[in-house]
């Protein structure tokens, strides 16, 4: 499964270079897992008391945006450990196509009883070695 989700660059994100300071990309990024989860679902694990912490996030910046810019974020499965999931996540430039950013985050599947990393439900589990599968 593929989300995409689209922001566009507002004055606010800009730094005094008037491009999108580096840290905004933080936010674009958990903008686009957000969207990913209430598409995906795994939002209502935190119901049960289960979190999904992030734990490891490598951002490369590619190209520079600014003011204006509509911005697609496209957030996919692409590795299932035993408490932990990774995605891969990039940001497109919608007018130019250019790669702007690309990111690795990995999160755990956290408890926040036992406030330790936990195993995946199976059936979560099932559902995103399929997701993982489908996008190959």
């Amino acid at each position: 499964m593929l989300n995409k989700v689209q922001i566009k660059v507002r004055g606010y994100h800009l730094d005094i270079f008037q491009h999108v300071n580096n840290a905004r990309y933080l936010e674009f990024l958990e903008e686009g897992r957000w969207a990913f989860f209430d598409d995906f679902g795994g939002v209502e694990l935190m119901e049960e008391g289960i979190a999904w912490a992030v734990v490891n996030i490598n951002i490369n910046f590619r190209a520079e945006a600014g003011f204006g810019d509509t911005l697609e974020v496209q957030t996919r499965y692409i590795k299932l450990g035993n408490r932990s999931i990774t995605m891969k996540q990039t940001i497109i430039n919608t007018q130019t196509q250019d790669l702007v950013a690309e990111a690795d985050v990995t999160y755990v599947c956290f408890s926040k009883t036992l406030k330790a990393a936990v195993a995946l439900p199976d059936d979560l589990r099932q559902k995103i070695e399929q997701a993982i599968a489908d996008s190959e």
